[in-house]
């Protein structure tokens, strides 16, 4: 009989501290447990099947697809624990779009938008930017949200266009008479 997701919750919620995830226990049943997005979940194992894993709660959690296939597939069963508060985030639905700023660093070798003005016209323009850029890329095929590289692309996009804007603007003005 296969374990639900009722019952790896009900497990974990007794068992393991909520603190330091990317979810909270009252919603572990719809949210990936490593990136905290509502998503269709898999049941993923601690100790692989492999490896002398078994079925029950104690070694499974709840995962989605694309967390699900970077889950570490190892022997020991603490180190699951480690890798899921390792990437959790503060907020739901952000941490994909916190690997995309590592991504930004990891090509650019810094962070983006150093000189970001505080001004709402610059924010208004920033959005504004991120959504005509965000229409350029796509998700893959059964991935379901940009990846972390299209993120850092779409950043680099609109730092570009801005930095544009700001040069635009320092131009010293000329008179003609």
């Amino acid at each position: 009989m296969k374990t639900t997701a009722s019952q790896i919750v009900d497990y974990w919620c007794k068992t393991e501290s909520e603190c330091g995830l990317s979810i909270d226990w009252s919603e572990a049943h719809e949210r990936c447990w490593r990136c905290g997005y509502k998503s269709a979940l898999e049941r993923c194992h601690i100790i692989p099947g492999s490896l002398g894993g078994s079925e029950n709660p104690s070694n499974l959690v709840l995962l989605c697809g694309r967390c699900h296939r970077e889950a570490p597939n190892v022997s020991d069963n603490r180190f699951m624990w480690l890798w899921l508060r390792a990437h959790a985030t503060p907020f739901y639905d952000t941490y994909w779009a916190e690997r995309g700023l590592k991504e930004f660093e990891v090509i650019y070798k810094r962070k983006p938008f150093p000189a970001l003005a505080n001004d709402a016209q610059t924010k208004a323009h920033i959005e504004a930017a991120m959504r005509q850029y965000m229409q350029k890329t796509i998700v893959h095929f059964g991935e379901g949200r940009l990846n972390p590289s299209a993120i850092a692309w779409v950043m680099w996009k609109v730092e570009e266009e801005l930095s544009n804007v700001i040069a635009l603007t320092r131009q010293p003005l000329t008179f003609t008479i």
